[in-house]
C-alpha cells in the first residue's frame, strides 16, 4: 500500500486533503491565541488611552490582515506551504534561507511558550522560588511534560492541530472573556477611566507598530495552514477574520490585566479572581494552540532544508525547544523580537512572486532556479532596514526594501 503524506510536505494539497471552512477558521483562530501578544496589550494599555488603544488595534490589525490575508489566499489557492512557495521564488537551495529563518524563530517561540506555561504554574501551584538563575527540578519536569504533549500534537499534523483548536479556542475565548469582564466589574473605575490613568506616552502609530510586530513573524507561516482551505477566498477571509478576533482578544486580555490587576496576562487576572484551576487550564490551552502551530511550521522548514520527513523534524525541533525552553525564556525574548523583523521581507517576496506568475504557479510550471540572489538580497537588506530604521513601521520598512530588491532586475529586463 502506498504511503500517503497527510501533511503534503513536499507537494500541493489536493482536493481530497482540503478541510471544512469551520476547521480552517478554528485552526487560524487558535494560531493567533498567542500569550506574548498579551504582553503587548499591557504595553498598549500603559501608553495609550482607551480610544487611542482602539485605533491602534484597528490600524495595526488592518496592516496584519492585509499581509496575512494575501498569504492566506496564496496558500489556499496554490495548496503550497511556505517552504514550497519559497522554492519557487527563492530557488530550490535559496529557499533554505527563509526555511531556516522561520524554523529558528518558531522553534524559539515554542521553547519560550513552554516556559511561559511552566514558570507561572511552578510559582503559583507548587509555591516554588523561580528566578533567572534558579529553576527547581519540578519546574523542569513541567516543561518536559508540556513539551512532550505539544510535540505529539504537532507530530500528528493538521488533524491533531484541528482537534486541539476545537477544544482550546472556545475554552480560552469564553473563559478569558468572562474573567476580563469580572475584573472590570470589580474595579473602581470604568474601562475608559482606567485606561486614562498613567503616563500615556505612546502614539497611535507607535501602538499600531507594536500590534503589527507582535504577530507578523508568525503570520508569515499562514500558508502552512490555509493550504488546506477549500478555496482562495475561504483562505483569505478565515485568516483576516481570525486574526482580527484572536489578536484583539489577546491585546484586550493583556490590557485589562495590566490596568486592573497589574499582571502580565489573563492568567494573573484569574488568580486574583480566585479562579486558579481555570487559570491553569486557560494558560495551557492558550499556549498549546500557538505552540503546536509553531512546531509544525518549524518541522516543515527543516524538512525542506534536510530532506527528512516532517515528523522526524518535528520531534527534533520539539526536543531542541524543550531542552532550551527555560534559557530561551530568560535570555532570548529580545533576540526573538529582532528576528521577527526578518520574516516580513520573506512574506512580501512570496506574495509578489505568486501574483506576478500566478498562472505558472497554478499549472506548476514555474521555472526552477537554484538560488534567486535578488530574493536573498531582498530578505537580508529588508531585515537590516527593519531592525535599524526606527521611523514608521519596521515590518513595512523591511517589506518595502525587499520588494524593491526583488523587482529591480525585472524592471531592468523590461527596459
Amino acid at each position: 500500500m502506498k504511503h500517503v503524506d497527510s501533511d503534503y510536505t513536499k507537494v500541493a494539497v489536493d482536493r481530497a486533503g482540503r478541510k471544512s471552512t469551520l476547521s480552517m477558521f478554528m485552526v487560524m483562530l487558535g494560531f493567533t491565541f498567542f500569550s506574548a501578544s498579551m504582553w503587548v496589550g499591557q504595553q498598549l494599555a500603559a501608553g495609550l488611552d482607551w480610544w487611542s488603544f482602539v485605533w491602534a488595534l484597528l490600524l495595526g490589525g488592518l496592516i496584519l490582515a492585509a499581509y496575512t490575508g494575501c498569504l492566506g489566499y496564496i496558500g489556499a489557492e496554490s495548496g503550497l506551504s511556505l517552504d514550497m512557495l519559497a522554492r519557487r521564488s527563492f530557488g530550490t537551495k535559496g529557499s533554505y534561507l527563509p526555511s531556516a529563518m522561520i524554523s529558528f524563530t518558531q522553534i524559539g517561540w515554542f521553547g519560550v511558550g513552554l516556559a511561559m506555561f511552566a514558570i507561572p504554574v511552578a510559582k503559583e501551584l507548587m509555591g516554588l522560588d523561580v528566578t533567572p538563575d534558579h529553576m527547581p527540578w519540578q519546574g523542569y519536569l513541567l516543561v518536559a511534560i508540556a513539551g512532550i504533549l505539544m510535540t505529539a500534537s504537532a507530530y500528528y499534523g493538521i488533524k491533531s492541530l484541528t482537534i486541539i483548536s476545537y477544544i482550546a479556542v472556545p475554552a480560552v475565548a469564553i473563559l478569558g472573556t468572562v474573567a476580563m469582564i469580572m475584573a472590570v466589574r470589580r474595579g473602581d473605575a470604568t474601562l475608559v477611566e482606567q485606561f486614562a490613568k498613567g503616563t500615556k506616552d505612546l502614539g497611535v502609530i507607535a501602538g499600531a507598530g507594536l500590534v503589527v510586530g507582535s504577530f507578523v513573524s508568525g503570520g508569515t507561516a499562514t500558508p502552512n495552514f490555509t493550504r488546506f482551505a477549500k478555496s482562495g477566498k475561504i483562505g483569505l477571509w478565515t485568516t483576516v477574520v481570525a486574526f482580527f478576533i484572536g489578536n484583539s482578544l489577546m491585546f484586550l486580555f493583556g490590557a485589562v490585566s495590566g490596568i486592573y490587576a497589574g499582571g502580565n496576562d489573563i492568567f494573573e487576572v484569574m488568580l486574583n479572581l480566585n479562579l486558579f484551576y481555570i487559570a491553569v487550564l486557560v494558560l495551557g490551552l492558550n499556549i498549546w494552540t500557538t505552540n503546536d502551530n509553531a512546531l509544525y511550521t518549524g518541522g516543515l522548514g527543516l524538512s525542506n532544508i534536510f530532506g527528512a520527513s516532517k515528523k522526524l523534524m518535528v520531534i527534533i525541533s520539539g526536543i531542541i525547544g524543550t531542552i532550551a525552553a527555560v534559557w530561551l525564556y530568560w535570555n532570548f525574548c529580545g533576540w526573538l523580537n529582532v528576528l521577527n523583523c526578518t520574516l516580513p521581507p520573506v512574506g512580501i517576496i512570496l506574495i509578489i512572486s505568486y501574483f506576478l506568475n500566478r498562472k505558472a504557479y497554478l499549472e506548476d510550471t514555474v521555472p526552477e532556479k537554484v538560488v534567486n540572489w535578488w530574493a536573498v538580497a531582498g530578505v537580508i537588506l529588508g531585515a537590516v532596514v527593519a531592525n535599524l530604521v526606527k521611523w514608521g513601521f519596521p515590518a513595512i520598512n523591511g517589506m518595502a526594501v525587499a520588494a524593491v530588491c526583488y523587482l529591480l532586475p525585472k524592471a531592468f529586463c523590461r527596459k
